[in-house]
């Protein structure tokens, strides 16, 4: 059954829309600073256990496979508030974030560099990162039981 966008957008119904891989963009902020935390992706199914427990759960695109924030680092993220945006295909997560960080590289955020503006930008590698607020908030070896390239929980 389809909604209108006027029940989308004004409604109080809650339908989230997923995307054709069935997820949907999730953004983690800190709820007391307003940090941007991390960006991660829901299926149904994680969306679901979310709002049933309280923690944040995800879908990792890259090993196809459900996931609670912190079930290996031990850094959880409580929802504090879950909303979602005007035609519901993103959702904010407002979170008290357990532990040190929330970034697989150890820091608090997954969001440590900044895309310096007004350069010129038409090869790939002429425009060069800069570290902001980049100090490592824990070391990863240590908190995450098997090292991997791939991004962790």
């Amino acid at each position: 059954m389809s909604s209108s966008t006027r029940d989308i957008e004004e409604g109080l119904a809650f339908v989230p829309k997923f995307d054709a891989d069935g997820l949907i963009t999730a953004v983690a902020t800190d709820a007391t600073s307003g940090d941007v935390l991390m960006v991660a992706h829901m299926n149904a199914e994680a969306l679901a256990k979310t709002i049933a427990s309280g923690e944040a759960w995800y879908f990792s695109r890259s090993r196809q496979a459900l996931w609670r924030k912190g079930e290996s680092s031990g850094h959880v993220q409580r929802v504090v508030e879950l909303r979602v945006d005007c035609d519901q295909d993103a959702l904010w997560l407002k979170v008290e974030q357990q532990g040190p960080g929330a970034c697989h590289t150890g820091r608090r955020s997954c969001f440590y560099r900044a895309v310096p503006l007004g350069k010129e930008a038409g090869k790939p590698g002429a425009v060069r990162l800069e570290f902001r607020n980049a100090d490592k908030a824990f070391d990863p070896k240590t908190v995450y039981a098997k090292p991997s390239d791939e991004p962790r929980r």
